[in-house]
């Protein structure tokens, strides 16, 4: 069981820069990979980046590809997004999800997380 709190979103003017946090609870967050989702107003959850338990980072959406860099710190049981250059479109509520190693398919389906955080707004104005 893992439980999942995000934190760090805020306003922010475009070119600016944040850094989300999310933190788990329990011992094991070393046996879990951990995506970066978000939604925007009237639009579907996507798949922003997952890094694996091993700490190997899947693809980038191609929409943030060269401004996030996500990471993790299994010593504080801690992922982070951190979110640089941004744009109006990066606007959305951002949520990290968790999946045990053990499991397979694919990272950048929600579908495959079985743990959410409650999220957190990021908003970019122009």
């Amino acid at each position: 069981q893992v439980q999942l709190v995000e934190s760090g979103g805020a306003l922010v003017q475009a070119g600016g820069s944040l850094r989300l946090s999310c933190a788990a609870s329990g011992r094991t967050f070393n046996s879990y990979t951990v995506g970066w989702f978000r939604q925007a107003p009237g639009k579907e959850r996507e798949f922003v980046v997952a890094i694996m338990w091993t700490g190997v980072v899947t693809t980038y959406a191609d929409s943030v590809k060269g401004r996030f860099t996500i990471s993790r710190d299994n010593i504080r049981n801690t992922a982070y997004l951190q979110m640089d250059s941004l744009k109006p479109e990066d606007t959305a509520v951002y949520y990290c999800a968790a999946r045990h190693r053990s499991l397979i398919g694919s990272t950048t389906s929600a579908g495959a997380y079985g743990y959410w955080g409650q999220g957190t707004q990021v908003t970019v104005s122009s």
